[in-house]
């Protein structure tokens, strides 16, 4: 919003009428619009309202180096759009009259007869300070600002030409009394109320010593610069609005309507500020120096422009209304919807963390702020750290503060002494013995809302993190944050600030140690100066910390290996199978030799195409008669001869022992057939290394790989790999999988040396 906010207004109506009682600034001015392409100023400049000849214009410099000789810088004026009170005022349209109230008086430096003058050829208009506004009569803008009753208490959002007002009017009930609207009870089913009870009567039953109040109508304005529509995504502008109304204007109007309830101090403020304007008028002095004395005079004066000052800067309002505290702001990224061309990441991100899980920062920082994820690896870091710890010690020493609150606010200072950028916030949670979501989180989503800490990546101790410069870093910047940071480290023999930001984004293509302390610190005996300098450039946003993220490469050989070894397999399964069928036909020798011929082993079901190819009715039918009465004698012959299929079944089994073949190899179960399947996929079916994508879902030829990996190596060094290989997608940063997979860096770092040639490394933001 510090692009389009122009002013901040005050306005109220009583029965005197409406009045502007203060703005801030003294003279907003919209930015200048076009009303027409304004050509380049080039060889086709002079045919530049011209598209033929534009297009076909040569392309030749002149010899005096200016392509465009007959250039008048005063001609863009034509192409500048400009609203109608630029030659002429808004109100002149309405009958001028001087019979006004008295802060409507024309300036003593104008006279009755030229405050508006005829003669406009060429001349713009000039504004008289006292009397208008953004080329708008007080009159008129404050009778358009204050609606009618019925469209009060209620969002108002008014776009006029290039401007847009947002606000909330509010007003008196209707016997002029302010009192907090109560809603109404609902009556009893089938009866309604009395008609001799009117509502004015039933309102002031509720408050009978109610103060009545000359003010009427009173509406707190934010003016905007009108958005260009086709600069932004369709329905960010409707979003833009809204939150400037939640979280601005309707939040200053709720405390103006309570106090004026309860104090009438809006009424207060408003007649003091009139009768100061007054004054001013009547002695003549300018409008700027009654603009700058009213400060002095009004603690609402003053909150306006603290307001308007602090969403100009993009910081964070803290002002005081009638001895209220309060403070306001906009979510840090939210221009950013007006900007198409810019990274459309404005809520992305917000609503949902790097891992898709819901945003803990809560609903009050879940838009246009570009937080990081919340989550027990990051650190807080502290700002403005004397001003908070003054406040808070003031807090604890105060006499009227209950026991109970007391310890509360010991222990929150215990935490804010305790924060640092090298103490994550899991382990803060420990040494508290506080529980990291009910007493942890909130404090963290306090302070980050209202500026006083943020939430960074981890800093390792000895100051042995890789940072890195943000891409996009402003030239203003450097040039603003330069000389302070000289005043602030030059007695310290520490490099300047563009020497010390080159060092860090050229350390990161470093052959050896590209960390901080190895690249600028150098020596131990400097860990704590420089650890001084890194928290002065996180707190003004210009390093990022790079984190190390893991993945895991399927390689050429590793994928010959383990294809290899479920070939050889697969083809002693197909041994293992022949030799199985192969019992079968021993046991037909076998059956010969006790005397049991052909006939009785189909009988027996010793063959494979008695129970597959026909059922017993079938074969029944098949059979001549005489064919039928010998299979009869045969079955039931058969049962006397059981004792040979017993020995037949133990001779099965003792030839079945002297097989050497494994039992998961002699079946072929489904899922040795699918995985055959994934051999012959085209993802899967190929020598090329490859990356395993999502280790923790890892298909069987992808765990048949990651066992690969393993053989012959450590037992533990294996069981940690087995462990934590489900963090080697790409995604988690070393520091989660230190905190998920509970090891410390130096078991990482093994687990990175013993399968070095299976994966891939490589440095990113987290």
């Amino acid at each position: 919003m510090s692009e389009t906010l122009l002013a901040v207004l005050l306005v109220t109506s009583s029965a005197k009428g409406s009045n502007l009682v203060y703005q801030w600034p003294r003279s907003p001015k919209p930015q200048a619009r076009l009303s027409r392409p304004l050509p380049s100023h080039d060889v086709t400049c002079a045919q530049g309202d011209n598209p033929w000849r534009a297009a076909n214009a040569p392309d030749i410099p002149t010899e005096d180096g200016q392509p465009c000789p007959g250039y008048d810088p005063e001609d863009e004026e034509d192409y500048i759009w400009k609203r109608p009170h630029t030659l002429r005022s808004r109100s002149m349209s309405f009958s001028k009259s001087r019979s006004v109230p008295a802060s409507r008086r024309a300036s003593p430096s104008k006279g009755p007869d030229d405050a508006y003058p005829l003669d406009t050829s060429g001349d713009y208009y000039e504004e008289d300070e006292y009397e208008s506004v953004l080329g708008y009569s007080l009159e008129i803008l404050a009778g358009m600002l204050c609606p009618t009753r019925s469209m009060c208490h209620q969002k108002f959002e008014l776009v006029v030409d290039d401007l847009a007002f947002i606000g909330h009017p509010v007003c008196a009930d209707a016997d002029g009394g302010w009192r907090f609207n109560e809603k109404a009870k609902q009556p009893a089913r089938g009866r309604g109320t009395k008609k001799t009870d009117t509502p004015q009567m039933e309102e002031k039953a509720l408050e009978p010593n109610c103060t009545e109040s000359e003010l009427q109508t009173f509406h707190f304005v934010l003016v905007l610069d009108l958005p260009d529509p086709s600069s932004s995504a369709s329905g960010n502008i409707s979003k833009y609005f809204d939150t400037i109304y939640e979280q601005v204007a309707f939040t200053v109007t709720a405390v103006l309507y309570q106090e004026q309830v309860l104090h009438n101090f809006v009424d207060t403020e408003s007649e003091k500020l009139s009768a100061f304007k007054e004054d001013y008028l009547k002695r003549g002095k300018p409008f700027e120096e009654y603009i700058t004395d009213a400060l002095k005079e009004s603690s609402l004066a003053s909150a306006m422009k603290t307001l308007y000052d602090a969403i100009k800067d993009n910081t964070v309002a803290r002002f005081t209304l009638h001895d209220l505290p309060l403070e306001l702001q906009l979510p840090p990224y939210l221009d950013s919807l007006l900007h198409v061309d810019e990274d459309d990441d404005g809520d992305i991100g917000d609503q949902e963390d790097e891992y898709g899980m819901p945003n803990a920062w809560g609903p009050d920082v879940s838009f246009a702020w570009r937080l990081p994820a919340l989550t027990p690896w990051k650190a807080l870091l502290k700002l403005d750290e004397d001003e908070l710890a003054y406040e808070l010690y003031m807090k604890v020493k105060a006499p009227q503060l209950p026991e109970e609150d007391r310890d509360l606010a010991e222990q929150l200072v215990r935490f804010l002494e305790m924060a640092s950028a090298t103490i994550p916030l899991a382990d803060m949670a420990s040494l508290l013995d506080w529980d990291l979501e009910s007493q942890v989180y909130p404090i963290v989503r306090w302070l980050v809302l209202h500026r006083r800490a943020k939430l960074i990546d981890v800093v390792h101790p000895v100051l042995k993190t890789i940072f890195s410069v943000p891409q996009k870093l402003p030239a203003k910047i450097l040039e603003e944050l330069t000389p302070e940071f000289d005043r602030t480290f030059s007695q310290l023999n520490v490099p300047t600030l563009p020497k010390l930001l080159s060092t860090i984004s050229t350390s990161t293509h470093s052959k050896g140690a590209n960390h901080f302390y190895a690249t600028v610190v150098g020596a131990k005996d400097l860990i704590g100066l420089y650890s001084d300098v890194v928290v002065w450039l996180l707190k003004r946003d210009l390093l990022i910390t790079l984190h190390l993220h893991i993945r895991i490469v399927a390689t050429e050989e590793l994928k010959e290996r383990v294809r290899t070894h479920w070939e050889e397999a697969r083809a002693r399964r197909r041994r293992a199978r022949a030799r199985a069928q192969g019992i079968i036909h021993d046991e037909h020798d076998i059956l010969g030799t006790t005397g049991l011929d052909d006939e009785n082993a189909d009988v027996e079901g010793f063959t494979l195409e008695t129970a597959s190819e026909s059922s017993p009715v079938q074969n029944w039918l098949s059979m001549s008669p005489k064919s039928a009465r010998r299979q009869s004698r045969r079955i039931s012959g058969s049962e006397k001869k059981g004792g040979s299929r017993g020995s037949l079944s133990v001779h099965r089994r003792r030839f079945e022992e002297k097989d050497d073949v494994e039992e998961d190899e002699l079946t072929s179960s489904g899922e040795e057939e699918v995985r055959w399947e994934n051999w012959t996929r085209p993802e899967y079916n190929n020598y090329y290394a490859s990356v395993i994508t999502d280790p923790a879902r890892a298909t069987p030829l992808e765990r048949r790989w990651l066992a690969a990996m393993s053989e012959g190596k450590d037992p533990d060094i294996v069981r940690r790999f087995e462990k934590i290989n489900q963090y080697f997608d790409g995604k988690c940063t070393d520091d989660e999988i230190l905190f998920r997979a509970e090891i410390s860096r130096k078991q990482l770092r093994e687990v990175l040396h013993h399968y070095e040639e299976y994966l891939l490394t490589f440095l990113h933001p987290s």
